[in-house]
């Protein structure tokens, strides 16, 4: 397989931790160029560390910006105005009863998870077609967009529209060797899960470990897996779509799943 991204320019959306920073160490070790995108300055530069740690000839460039709007993701294009991979990994993520998600909840989930994908899509994608005769687009979906979790419908509304957004930014490269596809992660061990379930075991009366085999016999019990996947299992079918070797991989929805979705298709 060639799996060579050297002389390749890859922007990896909110990667300053979990899932984006793993596939972000994932593709500066095949030898892309990396912008590292957060909205801290301070967390853009220790991922940049984490990075050099593993592979020390990276080369990376900080992309501070705030993409959860037209301003940030304008003036991350300014900088960057060029990539040959783009993955729209940014999202929030917020557990919420739909009687209680207020407009304001499902507008932010949706600018923030569903139009930063949009914005730099359409920029670097067109890029793409216009300037490349090569080029890789992944949105990181989730699960949750095909089994719509009830304890927070806004964010299954938004992974589910990153779907549909991907597919048809998909028929624009019919003939060309440019593809766009979305990996569908399942629950998985980031960086902020413990703080999350510490706060969801407060409200509820209960323990984080109690929370965290609950997970996979009540919330997600078709988990094939059942035990929540590492970052780095998630990056690595990322990257995989984001090299060469995928080149017959196109308008796909990729599932890193554990098993959760039941429907083969």
């Amino acid at each position: 397989m060639d799996l060579d991204l050297k002389g390749k320019t890859a922007l990896v959306t909110g990667s300053t931790r979990g899932i984006g920073l793993a596939a972000a160490k994932g593709l500066a070790a095949m030898g892309a160029e990396v912008i590292v995108n957060g909205r801290e300055a301070s967390a853009t530069a220790d991922a940049m560390a984490q990075i050099k740690k593993l592979t020390p000839s990276a080369r990376l460039h900080a992309a501070v910006f705030d993409l959860g709007d037209a301003a940030g993701c304008s003036a991350l294009i300014k900088t960057f105005p060029e990539a040959d991979i783009l993955v729209n990994n940014l999202g929030i993520y917020e557990p919420k009863a739909f009687f209680e998600t207020e407009d304001a909840d499902w507008t932010r989930m949706f600018e923030v998870n569903v139009m930063s994908g949009v914005r730099l899509t359409r920029h670097y994608l067109k890029r793409m077609l216009d300037e490349k005769d090569w080029g890789r687009v992944v949105f990181v979906s989730s699960e949750s967009g095909v089994y719509v979790p009830k304890e927070m419908v806004h964010y299954g509304f938004s992974k589910g529209a990153q779907l549909v957004i991907a597919r048809g930014a998909a028929e624009q490269t019919k003939g060309t060797n440019i593809t766009v596809n979305s990996v569908l992660p399942g629950p998985t061990w980031v960086e902020m899960a413990p703080v999350r379930l510490a706060a969801r075991a407060k409200a509820m009366g209960t323990t984080v470990d109690d929370l965290v085999s609950r997970t996979f016999t009540e919330r997600r019990p078709a988990s094939l897996l059942q035990r929540y996947a590492q970052p780095e299992e998630i990056a690595n079918l990322i990257c995989y779509v984001c090299s060469k070797a995928s080149s017959a991989t196109n308008g796909a929805a990729l599932r890193a799943d554990g098993g959760i979705v039941t429907n083969p298709f």
